[in-house]
């Protein structure tokens, strides 16, 4: 881990006397990376802490160490720590959501259904912990970003359904719509076993275990 940031944050105009021509403009773009860079291990370290200890067991000091700063210091990303979850949440959902609609502008039919498993036993693997924090954490969002990550959740959900419709045109949609949420639930207990000690197989096993389990759930 590295030392604590506590330092503020400095103009480079300042320290220069003013503008400078040339290299104002790639100065910005790296204060820029770098600004995105450590938002994005705020959201990574906070996944994990939030995972491991639940939400209520982080505090913005532990959160800000974990990445090397300080806890005011989270400030300069996020206004307090329940943005931090909201950020989590939301955009867990919404790269599900656009992950969907990639699949299917580029794929139909069977195809296209085994495309979604894939993309989505993708993201369980790659986000255990994003996963573990949307199932105890969802309620402790403020009433905006929850709202809003239950209509992206529903719009991923209808992808599936209107999918599933078109290979299985003899069953209702409320089946189909059942169908596909317990595939969810196949797919998204990868975090539960991932964590148990001595007994997680490898990925690639993994992977092909839950596509060919969640197949036969969605087409049996």
């Amino acid at each position: 881990m590295t030392g604590i940031d506590t330092a503020p944050e400095i103009d480079d105009r300042a320290v220069s006397g003013g503008p400078v021509a040339g290299g104002e403009a790639s100065a910005e773009t790296s204060r820029s990376r770098q600004k995105a860079d450590r938002r994005a291990a705020i959201l990574d370290a906070a996944a994990q802490l939030f995972a491991e200890r639940g939400y209520a067991g982080v505090t913005l000091d532990e959160l800000g160490a974990a990445v090397g700063v300080s806890g005011p210091a989270v400030y300069r990303h996020f206004p307090g720590k329940a943005a931090v979850l909201a950020a989590i949440l939301v955009g867990a959902s919404r790269s599900l959501l656009d992950g969907a609609e990639r699949v299917l502008a580029e794929a139909s039919g069977d195809e296209a259904l085994r495309a979604l498993v894939s993309f989505h036993v993708d993201f369980a693997l790659a986000e255990a912990d994003v996963i573990l924090v949307q199932d105890r954490e969802l309620e402790q969002l403020d009433a905006e970003p929850r709202h809003e990550v239950r209509a992206l959740q529903r719009r991923y959900v209808e992808r599936w359904v209107r999918t599933l419709a078109e290979l299985r045109p003899d069953r209702a949609e409320e089946e189909l719509r059942l169908r596909a949420h317990a595939a969810f639930g196949l797919m998204n207990s990868t975090p539960h076993s991932a964590r148990t000690p001595g007994r997680r197989p490898a990925a690639t096993t993994m992977r092909g275990i839950l596509e060919e389990m969640t197949w036969a759930s969605l087409m049996s």
